[in-house]
């Protein structure tokens, strides 16, 4: 990962937490930021651990033997190698859509999964770019900023829930006694709106930075840039005709290509940055 897009991601990762003790304290006030401050480290704590762990899990992604798919290990192995990295546990997620992606804290605690849809679509080359692709994530540490966004933007949205139902049982934004219970309401349907909004828009911002970083890296480590820019190609028409509707919404950026279908306006919102610039980029490297 560059320099700048490092410094970009302490930050961004900085203005979601951000929105989490401002949805405590929303909820509970002075107390409730305290508690969700303590929340968000407990989360980020977790998740440095166990972030492998939570995203194959969110996946019902299951970990495959060398006698199941010798090829893809063969695969896996070989590209680890000349990326320089200790070979990932291979996982496979039972799903027609054609996607994958990489997890874990560390190169030494990592894990690369892949659907069961995208070998069919790919040929081998391609295959092999988007294996090189997830384990570039791995070797920029990407894997574990995506799984720590994705466990604080899962919190905020969690507690605007928590806020929703307070309301409708009267237990938040009611009206107390100085009559201030009208801007009160105003401020807990602002907060139940916008908080998981800036969530996801700041955790897409940090997914596009590291995607355009993984392509770079990956086709580097593949030694050719064209298999992956085909792969994406494939991937995003693939996607497009069976999307993921399984997959969470927390868990979206860690996917090589938006695991959910849309176009026009909804692209506007998504985990990834557009196919059509991610190719011309790979292209260029040609």
């Amino acid at each position: 990962m560059t320099s700048t897009n490092a410094i970009k991601t302490v930050l961004l990762l900085a203005a979601l937490t951000a929105v989490l003790l401002f949805a405590g304290r929303m909820i509970a006030g002075p107390g409730g930021m305290t508690i969700a401050l303590i929340f968000a480290l407990i989360m980020n704590l977790g998740a440095y651990w166990f972030s492998d762990k939570i995203a194959l899990s969110m996946s019902g992604a299951r970990e495959t033997s060398i006698q199941d798919a010798p090829e893809l290990h063969s695969m896996v192995e070989r590209l680890a190698a000349n990326a320089g990295l200790p070979k990932p546990r291979v996982y496979v997620i039972d799903n027609p859509s054609p996607n994958a992606f990489a997890t874990g804290r560390d190169p030494h605690h990592s894990a690369v999964a892949v659907t069961t849809g995208i070998a069919g679509l790919l040929d081998r080359d391609e295959l092999a770019g988007v294996i090189a692709h997830e384990l570039a994530h791995i070797r920029n540490r990407d894997t574990l900023i995506a799984t720590v966004a994705a466990a604080i933007a899962g919190a905020i949205t969690y507690l605007a829930y928590m806020a929703q139902w307070a309301m409708i049982f009267g237990g938040f934004g009611r009206e107390d006694d100085d009559g201030g219970g009208i801007g009160s309401l105003v401020v807990s349907l602002l907060m139940i709106i916008l908080a998981p909004l800036a969530a996801m828009v700041i955790q897409m911002a940090i997914s596009r930075a590291r995607e355009y970083d993984a392509d770079a890296t990956g086709a580097r480590i593949l030694g050719n840039p064209l298999p992956l820019a085909s792969a994406l190609a494939k991937l995003q028409a693939g996607v497009q005709y069976r999307p993921m509707n399984n997959a969470k919404p927390a868990t979206a950026p860690l996917y090589i290509v938006n695991p959910f279908s849309g176009g026009g306006f909804s692209r506007l919102f998504s985990t990834h940055p557009p196919i059509e610039e991610r190719i011309a980029r790979l292209r260029v490297m040609s």
